[in-house]
C-alpha cells in the first residue's frame, strides 16, 4: 500500500468547497423542481422571472448582468418564455439593437402563485431566516470574490 503523502488531504472530495457547493446546488435542485413543476417553469425561467417581478421592462444585457449569464444562454429562454405567454420582447425605441423584456398579464399574473416558494424552501431548509440571510451573505461574498479576482 503506498504511503500518503503530505498534503493528499487537500485532494479529499469531502474536502473541496466546489463540490459542497455543487452538490448542495442539486440539492436545492431537486427541492425546487416539483415547486417550479406547478408553476410550469424551469428554474432558470424563475431566475428570469424574478428579475422581472422586481423591475419589469429590462433589456436583455441587464438580466444577462444580474443573472450572470450571456446572451446565448438567455435568448433562447426568453424565447420559451414568450412561447408560453409570460413575457414580452421588444426592440428599444431609443436603441434597436436593444431588446427589453416585459411582462404580460399572464407573467404578472404568475408571480401571486410563486409566493408559496420561498417560504418552502425555508421550510426544506430546516434553517431559520437569520441563518439562510447569512450564508447567502458568506456566499455572495465568496463569488464576488472570486469574480474579482477572475477580472485582474
Amino acid at each position: 500500500m503506498a504511503r500518503k503523502q503530505a498534503g493528499d488531504g487537500l485532494l479529499q472530495l469531502t474536502n473541496q468547497i466546489c463540490f459542497a457547493v455543487y452538490s448542495t446546488a442539486h440539492a436545492f435542485n431537486r427541492v425546487y423542481k416539483p415547486l417550479l413543476d406547478r408553476l410550469g417553469l424551469t428554474y432558470p425561467q424563475y431566475l428570469v422571472m424574478l428579475v422581472l417581478w422586481e423591475r419589469d421592462g429590462v433589456a436583455v444585457k441587464d438580466i444577462g448582468d444580474r443573472l450572470f449569464l450571456d446572451s446565448g444562454t438567455l435568448t433562447p429562454l426568453l424565447k420559451r418564455l414568450e412561447a408560453t405567454g409570460l413575457v414580452r420582447r421588444t426592440r428599444s425605441a431609443d436603441d434597436e439593437r436593444q431588446v427589453l423584456i416585459s411582462l404580460t398579464a399572464q407573467g404578472q399574473a404568475l408571480k401571486e402563485k410563486a409566493r408559496a416558494v420561498p417560504q418552502a424552501i425555508l421550510a426544506a431548509s430546516a434553517c431559520s431566516v437569520a441563518e439562510l440571510a447569512t450564508m447567502k451573505n458568506e456566499l455572495v461574498a465568496l463569488r464576488d470574490r472570486l469574480n474579482a479576482m477572475m477580472q485582474e
